[in-house]
């Protein structure tokens, strides 16, 4: 394994699904089986290790995977509480997102981050909320829980939670209501300062490219659309995050063009409807699954 480049990912997991499916997104072909802890790319030297998600920064740190693919809550946690050092976010991956928030009883007393001041507050996330009560001045007892903490208030072991949120249909199962976020975490990809070696190097750098293009890719689309000549730069000003669009004369009618232009930022039904307002007609919005500048 000495020349394949290792990455830690989860095991198992809402981020590991997405982990595996952005990775075969870059082109790596690979297949996880069962409870195995290694998975071979059989057409990169790459290996993944798959592992628990708070292992992930340890493992980084220690040389034992060269990158790491972890949420981003947990490796906060982690520098926090496990002195993980010489480990940083090298990018940002735009999938896996929550938020590590503050709640409490929807109709009680606590309400705001100052109503905290002597109450007790149930967490897995002991590390980050410290460090976020000491921040502001908030003097609260933490009580550390390794699961069902949105439970905490109504068996009376705490009077407040710090707990992750995605939808919130938790929260209001419990009675519960989300007012401070502390964390706004996604998936990030990791790396230690240690110099993985010329060969490595070369991978880990192919590899990043991909990566970068798969990202730029989120959220971009491809339109194609028909419009007058006298409408190109009318037009082209409503197309969002784009670089000047292809213009290509359509047959014999000089007048009638076609636009064809990347997006990199949201397209909405009322881009569509400006568009339309402004002479385009028969306007296709097309996914785009990777990008390399």
């Amino acid at each position: 394994m000495s020349g394949r480049l290792r990455i830690a990912v989860q095991k198992k997991g809402r981020l590991a699904d997405e982990s595996f499916a952005m990775l075969k997104k870059c082109g790596l072909k690979f297949s996880v089986r069962g409870d195995g802890l290694l998975a071979r790319v059989k057409n990169l030297p790459i290996d993944l290790l798959l592992v628990r998600d708070d292992d992930i920064p340890n493992f980084v740190a220690n040389g034992a995977s060269d990158i790491g693919l972890v949420g981003e809550n947990v490796f906060a946690e982690e520098k926090l509480t496990a002195s993980i050092a010489g480990v940083e976010i090298i990018r940002r991956l735009g999938f896996s997102r929550c938020n590590l928030c503050l709640a409490a009883d929807e109709n009680g007393p606590i309400q705001t981050l100052k109503d905290l001041n002597d109450r007790k507050i149930a967490t897995s996330y002991p590390g980050i909320l410290t460090a976020y009560l000491k921040n502001n001045n908030i003097d609260a007892q933490c009580t550390e829980m390794k699961g069902a903490v949105e439970l905490a208030p109504r068996i009376n072991i705490a009077d407040a939670i710090c707990d992750l949120v995605s939808s919130g249909a938790t929260l209001e199962a419990n009675g519960l209501r989300a007012f401070e976020t502390i964390l706004e975490s996604e998936a990030v990809l990791i790396k230690s300062s240690a110099d993985l070696g010329r060969e490595k190097q070369d991978i880990y750098d192919r590899l990043l490219s991909r990566i970068d293009g798969v990202i730029r890719s989120q959220g971009s689309k491809y339109i194609m659309l028909n419009a007058p000549r006298s409408q190109i730069a009318a037009i082209s000003k409503i197309l969002p995050g784009s670089d000047a669009p292809t213009i290509i004369p359509l047959g014999t009618d000089d007048d009638l063009v076609a636009m064809q232009a990347v997006c990199t930022e949201a397209v909405f039904w009322e881009t569509l409807e400006a568009l339309k307002e402004n002479g385009a007609r028969s306007i296709l919005v097309l996914p785009i699954e990777k990008m390399m500048s």
